[in-house]
């Protein structure tokens, strides 16, 4: 499968003067930014900003009303949805507070993309290996049977990191991967979505509201020796930030960059750090 490899090639994902409205409120108002193969990107903003709203017209899900929008090098401003299915095939994404589908079974959710997108249909047992193989990075092999409403809180959004993942994905999507969680859980879902970028040189977009999961996603490398996260010298991880403020891009460079800016609204989020 082709992967784009360094900056000088075709950007994974790149919005180009994007906006996008509803009921005639700007949710983006020219948004333009390039994401590389291998980079991780954070993104932070007030509350209504436009960051899930940015991750699904990233998917094609919502339509923008002017700009471009490209994944893997293909214009999908305009893509019909049957053939975004070979696109949304190679993206992983981790909704907020998981998504999982209450109906189904821990390992029918996780192998949902698996049956269900026509490009990466695979027989039954095939899809049982990788569903096992994907809830065993994640620590929960032992949930095959069980429904999310059996699970707690930190474990349905471990079967969520799961599911986004099974598919081995070059890009994967968190939207507020912690939102609601307690920080010892936090920290494993963060260890988590390290330890996958790391592992499969995944390229990693994170919206959330904590500083601290930016701080370790940008800080901090997976180090397979100890199967813990270790600090990474400073610029190992390729992590930039970017914040946004009513639709609009407000900030966009390095953790040192932001932590830098005066700005009192770029300020506020490196304060947030619980």
């Amino acid at each position: 499968m082709w992967r784009e490899t360094g900056q000088d090639g075709v950007p994974v994902l790149r919005f180009d003067r994007v906006s996008v409205s509803f009921d005639e409120v700007r949710a983006l108002n020219d948004v333009s930014f390039r994401v590389y193969a291998g980079e991780s990107r954070v993104i932070l903003g007030a509350a209504g900003s436009g960051k899930t709203v940015l991750l699904k017209t990233a998917l094609g899900l919502i339509k923008p009303d002017s700009g471009r929008v490209w994944v893997f090098g293909q214009d999908i401003t305009e893509m019909p949805e049957s053939e975004l299915f070979a696109i949304r095939a190679r993206i992983g994404v981790l909704f907020q507070e998981g998504g999982l589908f209450d109906s189904l079974t821990v390992e029918e959710n996780v192998g949902y993309p698996l049956e269900n997108q026509p490009s990466l249909r695979c027989p039954p047992d095939e899809r049982r290996r990788r569903v096992e193989e994907a809830l065993r990075f994640v620590e929960l092999e032992h949930t095959l049977e069980k429904y999310p409403s059996e699970l707690s809180g930190g474990m349905r959004r471990r079967v969520g990191i799961a599911r986004a993942v099974v598919t081995e994905p070059e890009l994967v999507l968190y939207d507020s991967p912690t939102a609601g969680l307690d920080p010892i859980t936090a920290y494993t879902i963060i260890a988590l979505i390290v330890k996958e970028r790391d592992l499969r040189n995944i390229t990693t977009i994170m919206v959330t509201h904590r500083y601290q999961d930016a701080h370790f996603l940008a800080g901090f490398r997976w180090d397979p020796a100890t199967g813990r996260l270790v600090p990474a010298p400073a610029g190992q991880t390729r992590t930039r930030f970017m914040v946004l403020r009513e639709g609009r891009l407000a900030f966009e460079g390095t953790r040192a960059e932001l932590e830098a800016s005066r700005d009192p609204y770029l300020m506020k989020f490196v304060r947030r750090e619980g």
